[in-house]
């Protein structure tokens, strides 16, 4: 059966690592973010522009899996209402859901992060201290009963549907 796959974890966690074993294993199409923000734009968020660009990456993979193409989605997605509403939108079109989560202590995550930039600048961003620490603050770390799927939380308190909260997180969705 048609499979989404999606990463979730912070930077240095071997997301696009495992993304890329992923895709070959599976003949998946990957969708990474970042492969696309440096060339396009030079930076990794670029005045909003990479909400506009994981939309159309969400809207993508939604097209390839109706096709029957495997996908595996690196966005990271640090909030639980990020990987629910794209849970609920991949199993609204009847196609399996994999959620692929990467823990990372502190000390790996600097050391992969310092190694990236040191080896493969090119292809990467610099990260701050700053930035490591605000996302270790803002990441939510999936608890057992999201990675087992066992639920799936409704939309956040005045949206009626994932699909319209989707569309407002992710602008180029619709």
């Amino acid at each position: 059966m048609t499979t989404l796959f999606l990463m979730v974890g912070l930077p240095g966690a071997g997301k696009t690592t495992r993304a890329r074993q992923l895709a070959e294993e599976h003949g998946a199409l990957r969708l990474t973010p970042d492969d696309w923000m440096l060339p396009l734009f030079g930076a990794s968020e670029a005045d909003g522009k990479r909400d506009v660009l994981e939309g159309r990456m969400l809207w993508l993979a939604l097209e390839a899996v109706r096709l029957g193409t495997n996908v595996v989605v690196d966005y990271g997605c640090w909030s639980r209402d990020e990987r629910t509403a794209i849970r609920w939108l991949v199993e609204a079109e009847d196609v399996l859901f994999h959620m692929i989560y990467l823990p990372v202590d502190d000390e790996t995550q600097r050391a992969r992060i310092a190694h990236r930039w040191a080896t493969t600048p090119g292809e990467t961003f610099p990260m701050t201290e700053a930035d490591i620490l605000h996302g270790r603050t803002h990441f939510e770390e999936p608890d057992v009963a999201e990675l087992d799927g066992r639920e799936l939380d409704g939309p956040p308190p005045g949206w009626p549907t994932w699909r319209e909260w989707a569309v407002e997180r992710w602008p180029s969705f619709a």
